[in-house]
């Protein structure tokens, strides 16, 4: 686990305080750049050592084969895994004649920082050569949030005892040796020399190189340009080949003296431009980048940033692990969203190849939340980009002989990847989670243009699917057969409680769309017996409940099935120790299910329902997935139990901070980034939604005495401070002079003319707070540092 005297608890930024090769590929994807469009890897500037280089094009992508043992009708024939595209990072730096190399001669010192209000990464080295030759070196780097095309490093060395020789090699270098972190050999052969080069061309200070994927045939393009500063006499030049084009600079530096290099890098790719086009993107991203100039592009990154920190900001005090942890997340879910402009937000942002690099329900579910209420633009982009893919999930349809659209369960352009339909497949929920996110941008916005623009369509055709997937039995209730929930554990089941209720959301919004847009709706074939239709499903659909137990089943019999034996298996994840055969038809839970449900859906259960759930549902929760922890944060402070949803809040927020999977080298966990603003802004600060009202009802943990925080709701801006005692509402702006608001259950009319404030409604949990499976108890938090001066005695 990394620990925080590597990286200290600071409320802004992210600072390593010592370079450790142990944890170098966890540091890179913690130090890791994005805008959306652009990402890249938080590798060390002179490229090596590495844990795993990583450059990455949102939705560049290769295609592999999917070959089955036993294939079956339907099954999806190709992979896509995104790809290591042209790396400019490199800086490779030559005191005298020996490379800077931080294995060898003597590392005095080393510090890398994230900062998330500049959305820079700082580096400071002190290194002395193994000759004796001293030299500290800084550098800067940034991938600008104001300029989708462009990155750019600022690279500083230094001479502090002796007259040196220094050389620069600033590269773009393609097809990079990768480790083969896959188990599957099909991924590692896919992502063998995936680039084959089209064209080439350099100047005295830069270089172009333009390549094309071999199997998806996507084109590609990167540039370099640089400024030179230093005292004296240098040397520069330029050598381009079809895979690398090198930029050397060489001057001698006395004590005291610097070298700057400024690195501008364009990047650009397509599908359908030509070389030329694409050759010219990138040169005009270069001439952009020249034209801001490194402070203009310093001074637009930071301008971005505190438009969205004051928008989005969460201020926790009392808890300053949180606090640092719930920023980095959102600048992490900032940085995998805000330049996409209709591409995929992966699961792993642009932070590196976890996941293949696919998109899930993650997106829809976890992320767009916090966007629809922070950087709403962000979100409506997102959407139009699942929009765009609508016609390969009617066809991804039509393939299962069904009506409408189905959405793929992992994607990187739109076509099915998922090799293993229990958990693929047949988690027909992901149709709804992508109306739920329509539907939230809609309510969230009061803009109905996103609706008209795609939306529409998507709940059309959503709502399609289930009918042709549900069917009414004898007694005309309506089920849902052959469905598998979040939770991945429990497959092929039928009437999943969560899937139902979504479904049934799914088919009421649509046909509440219809209305509102009676000729849209119409020209896509709509009828008034069809919106009927799904108005009498959704009315009619089965929500299973055990009156012996007073619980919700997950799904109908769960309640029966064999009980897990914890006492015997219990090593975790179970998905990588136990065999499905033996997962499937027991009472145990990769993730949290009925709970979501009670948290996405909350006004379909009563308060009492809500506690009966969690505390059956917690014993049985192994928290196998990432998504887990923050619902289970929510629910838990949804019933009163504050501190054990501040412990799942800590785990959901330090989930990469800290490496708690053990697995942030693959990249960071957007959803459970993203999480850590629902665990507290849904959790202690009581958001929800689904009713179509801004809701609120703040209750905080012992160990957080104020949580404040901004939301935007249709053009207002508003601000939350809440204690243990009162909350205060602000409007600072909108299109009004009040905005009515739900404050624990009750309407409250908030105005722009001076703060509301209100008492906190008492909650006490109906129940003793539950036992989690062994070993999978929350992650504790540890007690708040005191402050000031300790008191004697």
């Amino acid at each position: 686990m990394i620990t925080d005297d590597a990286y200290p608890v600071e409320p802004w930024q992210i600072r390593e305080t010592r370079l450790d090769l142990e944890l170098l590929a966890q540091s890179e994807s913690l130090f890791a750049l994005a805008n959306g469009h652009i990402g890249l890897r938080g590798n060390l500037d002179e490229g090596e050592p590495y844990g795993l280089p990583g450059t990455y094009l949102a939705g560049l992508f290769e295609v592999r084969s999917l070959p089955y043992a036993e294939a079956g009708f339907g099954y999806p024939e190709a992979g896509q895994t995104v790809v290591n595209v042209t790396n400019g990072k490199i800086l490779r730096l030559l005191v005298d004649d020996e490379p800077f190399d931080v294995r060898y001669g003597d590392l005095i010192s080393h510090e890398r920082v994230l900062d998330l209000r500049a959305g820079t990464v700082t580096r400071h080295a002190h290194w002395r050569s193994p000759a004796g030759k001293q030299v500290r070196i800084t550098s800067t780097r940034l991938v600008s949030l104001a300029h989708r095309s462009v990155a750019a490093i600022e690279y500083v060395v230094e001479a502090l005892d002796q007259f040196v020789r220094v050389t620069v090699q600033s590269e773009l270098v393609t097809n990079e040796d990768v480790p083969e972190t896959a188990e599957d050999p099909r991924v590692a052969a896919a992502l063998r020399e995936p680039l084959e080069a089209i064209h080439h061309e350099g100047g005295d200070h830069g270089a172009l190189l333009v390549h094309r994927t071999r199997g998806s045939e996507l084109m590609m393009a990167a540039a370099m340009d640089h400024d030179v500063h230093v005292p004296g006499r240098v040397e520069v030049s330029t050598d381009v080949r079809e895979h690398l084009a090198r930029t050397t600079v060489i001057c001698g530096l006395r004590p005291g003296q610097r070298l700057r290099v400024v690195k501008y890098l364009g990047y650009g790719w397509s599908s359908l431009r030509s070389r030329p086009a694409l050759r010219d993107q990138a040169a005009a991203a270069i001439a952009g980048a020249r034209y801001s100039g490194w402070q203009g592009l310093l001074d637009a990154q930071r301008a971005y940033l505190d438009e969205f920190w004051d928008c989005a900001d969460v201020e926790v005090e009392g808890d300053p692990d949180c606090q640092q942890a719930v920023r980095f997340g959102l600048f992490h879910v900032l940085q995998a969203s805000a330049r996409a402009e209709r591409r995929a937000i992966a699961g792993k942002g642009l932070t590196g190849t976890g996941y293949d690099g696919h998109t899930f329900w993650d997106s829809e579910g976890f992320v767009l939340p916090v966007l629809t209420y922070t950087v709403p633009q962000a979100a409506a982009d997102a959407l139009r980009w699942r929009a765009s893919t609508l016609d390969l999930a009617r066809e991804r349809a039509a393939l299962l002989d069904l009506q409408g659209a189905s959405f793929p369960w992992r994607t990187i352009r739109g076509e099915e990847c998922s090799a293993y339909w229990p958990a693929g497949t047949a988690a027909w929920h992901i149709n709804a989670d992508i109306a739920m996110a329509f539907e939230r941008y809609r309510t969230v916005t009061g803009d109905d243009s996103l609706e008209i623009e795609c939306g529409l369509e998507v709940l059309v055709e959503t709502a399609r699917l289930w009918m042709s997937l549900g069917h009414h039995d004898r007694h005309g209730v309506w089920h849902l057969d052959g469905v598998t929930g979040p939770d991945e554990y429990t497959a092929v089941v039928r009437d999943n409680v969560f899937t139902n209720l979504m479904a049934a959301h799914n088919l009421r919004v649509a046909a509440d769309a219809c209305t509102r847009h009676p000729d849209s709706s119409y020209l896509l074939g709509v009828t008034t017996e069809e919106t009927a239709a799904w108005r009498d499903a959704a009315d009619a659909t089965h929500i299973p409940y055990d009156e012996e137990l007073g619980v919700h089943p997950q799904c109908e019999g769960f309640t029966t099935l064999a009980e897990w034996d914890f006492t015997a298996n219990t090593v975790y994840p179970l998905l990588m120790n136990e065999p499905y055969v033996r997962l499937y038809p027991a009472q145990v839970l990769k993730q949290a299910d009925l709970v979501l449900a009670m948290q996405w859906q909350s006004h379909a259960f009563s308060p009492e329902q809500k506690a009966r759930n969690v505390d059956y549902y917690e014993r049985r929760t192994t928290r196998d997935s990432s998504l887990s922890a923050c619902t289970q944060a929510v629910m838990c402070a949804d019933v009163g139990h504050l501190e054990l949803a501040h412990d799942y809040t800590y785990e959901a927020a330090l989930i990469d901070l800290r490496d708690l999977h053990h697995n942030t080298r693959d990249g960071l966990h957007m959803a459970s980034l993203a999480g850590a603003w629902t665990a507290l802004i849904a959790g202690f600060g009581g958001l929800r939604d689904d009713e179509g009202v801004l809701s609120l009802d703040p209750h905080l943990p012992d160990g957080i005495s104020c949580l404040r925080f901004r939301l935007r709701w249709r053009d207002f801006r508003v601000t939350v401070e809440a204690g243990h005692d009162q909350v205060t509402y602000t409007v600072r702006d909108g299109p009004e002079h009040s905005l009515t608001i739900r404050h624990a259950g009750e309407e409250l009319v908030i105005g722009t003319s001076a703060p509301t404030t209100v008492p906190v409604q008492p909650r006490r949990p109906l129940l003793p707070t539950p036992p989690q499976p062994p070993g999978r108890g929350p992650m504790r938090r540890r007690p708040a540092r005191p402050v000031g001066p300790t008191p004697p005695g």
